[in-house]
């Protein structure tokens, strides 16, 4: 028996549909966003497709485990990406318990990328999907070998492309909601989570020291941004990074946010790396990010340091960053904020 997480949109509604021609499948539709849910998409695509269909509620664990990190991630200036502990919690935690108590014995989902399963090595490796414009292995990098053996991504070996064709020929299409590439839990100005919260304005200041403004509250700002500074300098300025305990936004021209190296925390690996040992991998700091080479060092309990061969710009503290050999995830972790000014004298090493 296998349960198909389905969102509403075009990707799993297709992946149940697929599994469905030679599989027992029910459907699982969580709730996730607080608020009043609109099921009647879901129960559609049940009776379109002749399939029951169970409603999980977790409203409830996602605004504590998801949408309070994204809220007090900003007070520490960080910039977070919820969607990888969603995937780690959420969907391939507490759903996908969900599922395996209602009797499945794996839980498929829409995204696309792939595992296999690695006889030698006795664990389940994590691939990037076939479409490389679709490829969701970097949002996928902290699940377990728990999770792994029990999750299908059919979609792995298919082209958006050619999901979309097929899903118009089987009259799938009307019964979907259009993509989106927003998170999920912010509908309308992001800045409404934040009401009732303490983000005092504070100095704008460059990278050599000098205040050239003031700022609204950290939560408006993340590293590599220009726009919405209001400084008038005479030549472009950007965020270089967030100083939470003096409460300033850091600015400074387009080369100041070249960076030499950077640390990561919280590592999961899915490939067994050896111990104590530095290794080489093509880095990915943020999801549209082409990856790039990189030396990859251990740096104390849980930490690694990324060396990368040519500098890259807008490293930003509280994304991931993953590490690749090719198609396959080695795995990855959260992006650390340098002490004080450490991040720009390593970015001259």
């Amino acid at each position: 028996m296998i349960a198909v997480a389905i969102s509403g949109g075009v990707d799993s509604a297709f992946t149940a549909w697929l599994l469905s021609r030679r599989n027992r499948v029910f459907l699982l539709h969580a709730l996730f966003v607080p608020g009043e849910p609109d099921l009647e998409r879901p129960h559609r695509l049940a009776e379109f497709l002749r399939l029951p269909l169970k409603i999980v509620d977790l409203r409830r664990p996602f605004e504590e485990k998801i949408i309070r990190y994204f809220r007090e991630a900003y007070t520490r200036g960080l910039t977070p990406n919820p969607c990888v502990l969603c995937n780690r919690e959420i969907k391939f935690g507490l759903l996908l318990r969900e599922a395996l108590r209602l009797g499945a014995e794996r839980l498929a989902t829409g995204h696309y990328a792939r595992v296999r399963y690695h006889p030698d090595l006795k664990r389940y490796l994590l691939y990037k999907g076939r479409d490389p414009a679709k490829d969701q292995s970097y949002f996928l990098h902290q699940l377990s070998q728990e999770a792994l053996a029990r999750v299908l991504f059919p979609l792995g070996d298919y082209l958006k492309e050619e999901v979309i064709r097929e899903a118009v020929r089987i009259g799938l299409f009307p019964l979907t909601a259009p993509e989106s590439q927003e998170v999920c839990f912010i509908r309308g100005d992001y800045r409404e989570l934040f009401r009732g919260m303490d983000f005092p304005p504070g100095e704008i200041v460059t990278v050599d020291g000098r205040v050239v403004g003031r700022h609204r509250g950290l939560y408006a700002y993340t590293v590599g941004q220009r726009r919405g500074l209001g400084l008038r300098l005479g030549k472009p300025y950007y965020v270089i990074r967030l100083d939470p305990r003096r409460n300033r936004v850091i600015v400074g021209e387009k080369k100041h946010l070249l960076v030499r190296s950077f640390r990561v925390g919280g590592v999961n690996f899915i490939y067994p790396v050896e111990p104590g040992k530095p290794f080489r991998a093509e880095v990915r700091i943020r999801y549209r990010h082409r990856e790039a080479p990189a030396e990859v060092r251990p740096w104390g309990p849980g930490v690694y340091r990324v060396i990368w061969e040519r500098p890259q710009k807008a490293v930003t503290p509280g994304q991931f960053a993953v590490f690749y050999q090719g198609e396959l995830v080695l795995g990855g972790g959260e992006i650390l904020p340098e002490e004080d000014d450490a991040q720009d004298q390593v970015s001259a090493l």
